[in-house]
């Protein structure tokens, strides 16, 4: 008789392997461990690690009292990449160790779906937080209560305090991540994938153009309008997969709260910049003293804005088309979604 072969234990590294392929949040993990012990070495200014995890460019104080001001240049670049990193384990940590349970405790059977649930609910619990902290930097600034003048008054607005700058970059950060998620192909695409990567294309270009050429105020009114209507929807989302009773009027409040923000908001900023934009603060190309506010840049933040307001207005029809085929035909489906996790989106 022959004796059954025994099978020979995995070693180390593929053991290793598997795990970071079940649990792709250890790779970035990893990189912040070494950004962690690299820093650790030197916690100091001149430690170059320093520049990617704290903000850069400290201005003097001009007043006594008064919040200290950041100006802007290359090592912001570092400090995007980093966060980036950042937001890379926070998404798949939190989806892959608390998402993935609770959509297991919700009843959700299908592998399909509750991949869907964890990405909208990872969208709700990360707006859930950039909304309410969107509002409080506009609160500290001109733009409040999107008051489009003072995105032109004063121009151009070359430093801000800590939590400006802050926000405006670790947001960038997060649609750096996002885009990043759409090249790896780790969310399934949609039949809207095109208008979607026209989307990451637009927001992308907002985002650094605005920053680069000091039009930071309007764009965060433009990160507010999307932050705070995105949150809707993926909860609205996220209730349809665990088949929530509030499903319906939550999705209907999550409408309104779109066309307020991204679409009537956002025509009042547009119409700004054709009225606004040329009689309210400088306009000029100058070089030297960095006042871009002229004819050529309002073109292009007209033309950028527009490109995502034809975006939106395709996705609330979209929505609309949900909703009429709820209430008329009782199917609360979207035809964008594969058969086996169609959901209102």
């Amino acid at each position: 008789d022959q004796k059954p072969t025994r099978r020979k234990p995995r070693s180390l590294r593929r053991r290793c392997k598997r795990f970071a392929m079940n649990h792709t949040w250890t790779i970035p993990l990893l990189l912040l461990l070494a950004f962690a012990a690299l820093y650790a070495i030197n916690p100091t200014e001149s430690n170059v690690i320093h520049r990617f995890i704290f903000l850069s460019y400290k201005q003097p104080a001009l007043e006594a009292g008064a919040p200290p001001q950041y100006g802007k240049g290359l090592w912001d670049i570092a400090f995007v990449s980093f966060y980036t990193i950042v937001l890379s384990f926070t998404r798949e940590f939190i989806m892959q160790e608390m998402l993935r349970p609770l959509a297991r405790f919700c009843g959700i059977k299908s592998r399909g779906k509750q991949l869907r649930f964890m990405e909208q609910m990872y969208t709700a619990v990360y707006f859930g937080f950039m909304g309410p902290a969107g509002l409080y930097v506009m609160r500290r600034s001109p733009v409040w209560y999107f008051n489009t003048k003072g995105m032109y008054e004063l121009f151009p607005h070359r430093t801000h305090e800590a939590c400006f700058k802050f926000y405006y970059l670790f947001q960038g950060a997060y649609w750096a991540q996002q885009a990043i998620v759409m090249l790896l192909g780790m969310e399934k695409p949609r039949k809207d994938f095109k208008e979607l990567v026209a989307h990451h294309i637009v927001t992308l270009a907002l985002i650094g153009l605005s920053y680069r050429f000091h039009f930071t105020h309007m764009g965060i009114a433009i990160y507010l309008t999307h932050d705070i209507s995105d949150f809707f929807l993926a909860i609205s989302k996220s209730l349809h997969y665990i088949d929530g009773p509030m499903t319906p009027p939550f999705f209907a409040l999550s409408i309104g709260v779109w066309v307020y923000l991204r679409h009537y908001l956002n025509l009042r900023v547009l119409f700004s910049i054709l009225t606004e934009f040329r009689t309210v603060g400088p306009y000029e190309l100058n070089w030297e003293t960095q006042q871009y506010k002229c004819w050529i840049s309002n073109i292009i933040t007209f033309g950028l804005l527009a490109a995502l307001q034809f975006l939106n207005l395709f996705w609330l029809y979209c929505l609309l088309r949900v909703m009429y085929r709820y209430l008329v035909h009782n199917i609360a489906e979207d035809d964008r979604s594969e058969p086996d996790e169609s959901e209102i989106e």
